[in-house]
């Protein structure tokens, strides 16, 4: 345990030095080394042993959260009152504790240490707790490295980066004490008004699965666990609506299967994460919190999660609050238990849950043996972190140098430029370099934070950088440019969100906002107009029945227009936006989902030319809200909307999924496919990439298959390979992809996941519509039936599997 610093609970709870023997810790304090306390023993016989000595009450405690300081938790250290509580027995995990509260580091883990002294010397069987937190954007503490939002991890096409994000959280959790990082957002997003779509990878199951195995990865990586969150089907309920709805998805089970299941599938198999949240929403009649199929059948017996379930805030009481499937809480607790939910979390105590396990024991409704399995599950967890040999984790003395340490910060600026979009550039209007000597920055978003969000992510971070003030940095040598600012309008005006579906005139202040902006544009050479959303505008239960840019940010954006000055329309967004207009008459749009705090300087650096923007859009992007759902993967022809026979409807797509271009060019030749026929449905492609401009860049070569004839209807795209790379100009690149059974699954019309001979095209191109090289292989079943078929219904294919 490290050096303490002086703390009241250190008089109220006096130290047990005694119990820290050499090597091991005495938990239960008899005086003796007990198998669970033995680091030399076998894991499985330490949780045998652990369980034999727990009393119902203590296993009732390690199936509930408690909420930290100023959430729940009245204190920031043990008082006497918690000898009063559920918190007597020991509990799961402490979440969100001191989370946004000391910004002393050396004190914050100090407290931390303190908490977990309490239940490691004053429970009677001493059991540590996890101490759980958010990181979507980064770790949700003081001071830590402020990342993109997921939506901007997604526009970054980097597997290696979303790995070195997931281990910065991991480093900065650890070092603070926190064990557990609720990330990352396996949700696919299908409804481009939802209020998440910021926190989420983006629509397409393969890349929000590519990049969720690594970040998790890299999070397990410093022996905390990685706790994706929302399984599942969260991504798509109806009409993308929040608060209390957040249920009612219209997806077939094939569609679960394909798209929803992908992600946390993929993240359990092959990243081990050893957490999952349980989402709010039901499917098919059964809430997810109340799902043996899903809790049990599926995560567990099908995907091999061996960790624990811990509840979305409320998500069981919703079984009767919301649902109604159960008639109390008390109903709610039996159906969450039976079905595999471990760990029960809300924002109050939960002393009447632990009551309702005990009296549901002994009623003879629940059974111990359910119980024990339960337990048994969250305490390997426990095991596999290490908290049983060493409780007291995180250090005072390191967590100045770790959070926030110089190479966090800079692998953060490249999440920052990586995640940079450039939808439009028209006549190489971008890069600007030197050629206009007055820029006017304008807009909302111009000079704010408002784009960082704290809230799941880092808190007090002071290397904020503006779009202004990224400007007047990058051209700080340059004497003879000017850089000057106006913000021209609100993000969003009075009235709002009311206002949105009933719009307003301007009123006489922000028509004089307007007319200095103006005022200022016409001095300059060049706009760079930098608009979009905010915390008020994207994010938790921010969903919005428009795409359109929020407020008045569209007169202003008219009124630069017509200044007749070049305008750069810089879009910072949480969900895509219908900016036809901007698309129309801006001859540039750069777009960055929620960059970061750093990502001023980024945008900064992309305008003027000294970082070359790569990243691709990570969904779709329509024209107006009235052509949802619009969406990838998608049946054939369901997104087909042609401009044919008088059509009312502002036809097609605004831009599609994978769109992004760049200030240079890229050439793709030689595609080569190795098994033209395959037995095994193993299949190498490659192709070669050239830089064939004047720029070095990035360049994210994607790959997408389709079952060219199929039993059943299936997408006409699936992505299935794609690579970040950087070239120099003139540079060459071959690029290589590995296509295995399991990308080539379908569900026929007998509910069995099979590979059906045939064709499948194979597609490689710059976006999901610039396709630059075609070419098929084909798959030949050497068993009598003319499919592969698992050995069971509803069993997931493994490569062993298949060639066998």
């Amino acid at each position: 345990m490290s050096a303490q610093t002086k703390l009241p609970s250190i008089d109220t709870f006096p130290q047990k030095k005694d119990i820290y023997k050499k090597r091991w810790i005495d938990f239960n304090k008899n005086g003796k080394k007990d198998i669970y306390e033995d680091p030399t023993q076998d894991v499985e016989k330490r949780l045998d042993d652990l369980i034999s000595q727990m009393t119902l009450e203590e296993k009732a405690g390690q199936l509930v959260t408690y909420y930290g300081f100023n959430k729940v938790l009245e204190d920031s250290v043990p008082t006497l009152a918690w000898k009063q509580t559920a918190l007597r027995n020991g509990v799961a995990n402490i979440d969100e504790h001191l989370n946004g509260e000391i910004y002393d580091l050396k004190r914050l883990v100090a407290c931390m240490h303190e908490t977990q002294r309490f239940f490691v010397e004053y429970t009677r069987l001493g059991i540590p707790v996890d101490f759980s937190n958010e990181g979507i954007r980064g770790l949700c503490a003081p001071k830590a490295t402020s990342f993109p939002s997921m939506n901007g991890l997604g526009c970054t096409w980097d597997k290696e980066l979303a790995y070195l994000q997931g281990e910065i959280e991991g480093k900065e959790a650890r070092v603070l004490g926190y064990t557990n990082v609720y990330a990352p957002i396996l949700d696919v997003a299908r409804d481009q008004r939802w209020g998440r779509w910021e926190g989420s990878i983006g629509e397409d199951p393969y890349l929000v699965a590519r990049l969720g195995v690594e970040m998790a990865k890299g999070i397990q990586s410093q022996k905390v666990v990685s706790t994706p969150k929302h399984y599942v089907g969260y991504g798509d309920c109806k009409a993308a609506r929040q608060w209390d709805a957040r249920t009612d998805p219209h997806v077939t089970p094939s569609e679960m299967y394909y798209i929803h299941e992908y992600p946390f599938r993929k993240v359990f198999q092959e990243a081990g994460a050893l957490g999952v949240m349980c989402a709010y929403n039901d499917y098919d009649g059964v809430p997810m919190s109340g799902n043996y199929h899903y809790l049990t059948e599926v995560l567990r017996q099908e995907m091999g999660f061996k960790g624990y379930v811990v509840s979305d805030s409320y998500a069981i009481g919703r079984l009767a609050g919301v649902h109604k499937v159960a008639a109390d809480e008390k109903e709610s607790c039996l159906q969450a238990l039976k079905a595999g939910l471990n760990v029960r979390t809300e924002f109050n105590k939960p002393d009447d849950y632990t009551r309702y396990i005990k009296e549901l024991v002994e009623e003879g409704k629940l059974p111990m043996k359910r119980i024990d399995e339960l337990v048994r599950q969250v305490l390997y967890v426990k095991f596999w972190i290490g908290l049983f040999d060493q409780p007291y984790i995180g250090s005072g003395k390191d967590a100045h140098t770790i959070v926030s340490s110089a190479l966090h910060q800079a692998t953060a600026l490249r999440a920052s430029r990586e995640c940079l979009v450039l939808l439009k550039n028209e006549k190489q209007m971008l890069p600007l370099a030197d050629q206009y000597k007055r820029i006017a920055v304008i807009g909302p978003n111009a000079n704010s934070k408002g784009y960082v969000p704290t809230h799941y992510g880092p808190r007090g971070f002071d290397n904020f950088i503006s779009v202004y003030e990224g400007l007047k940095k990058v051209y700080e040598k340059d004497k003879n440019i000017s850089i000057t600012y106006s913000k021209g309008i609100d993000l969003v005006n009075k009235g709002w969100p009311e206002n949105e579906l009933i719009r307003d005139t301007l009123t006489t202040e922000e028509q004089k906002s307007i007319a200095e902006a103006v005022r200022i544009s016409q001095e300059s050479d060049i706009i760079v107009a930098v608009l979009g959303d905010g915390s008020s505008t994207s994010g938790e239960s921010r969903t919005r029945s428009s795409l359109d840019l929020p407020g008045h940010q569209e007169e202003l954006l008219q009124a630069l227009v017509k200044t007749g000055k070049p305008v750069v329309l810089v879009l910072i967004w949480g969900r895509p936006t219908s900016i036809n207009f901007g698309n129309k008459y801006c001859p540039a749009v750069l777009a960055a989902g929620y960059p970061g705090a750093q990502g001023g300087l980024a945008i900064a650096e992309a305008l003027k030319g000294d970082y070359t923007p790569g990243g691709k859009l990570n969904g779709t992007w329509p024209k107006t809200v009235g052509q949802l759902p619009m969406n990838i993967p998608t049946k054939p022809n369901a997104n087909m909307e042609e401009l044919h026979y008088h059509t009312v409807a502002n036809k097609g797509l605004l831009y599609c999924f994978g769109h992004g271009l760049s200030y240079t060019q890229f050439k793709y030749e030689n595609l080569h496919i190795d098994s033209i026929h395959t037995h095994t449905g193993h299949v190498q492609v490659s192709c070669k990439i050239t830089n064939t401009g004047r720029y070095e860049g990035d360049e994210v070569i994607q790959l997408y298959v389709n079952d060219v004839i199929s039993s059943t209807t299936t997408y006409e795209k699936n992505l299935r390979g794609f690579e970040r790379i950087h070239l120099k100009p003139g540079e060459s690149r071959t690029v290589h992809f590995s296509l295995v059974p399991d990308d080539l699954i379908l569900i026929n019309a007998n509910h069995e996941r099979v590979v059906e001979p045939g064709e499948f095209k194979v597609m490689i191109g710059s976006s999901y519509e610039d396709i630059r090289l075609t070419g098929s292989f084909y798959y030949r079943s050497t068993q009598t039936n003319p499919t592969h078929r698992t050995n069971k219904k509803e069993k997931i294919m493994n490569d062993t599997e298949f060639v066998q």
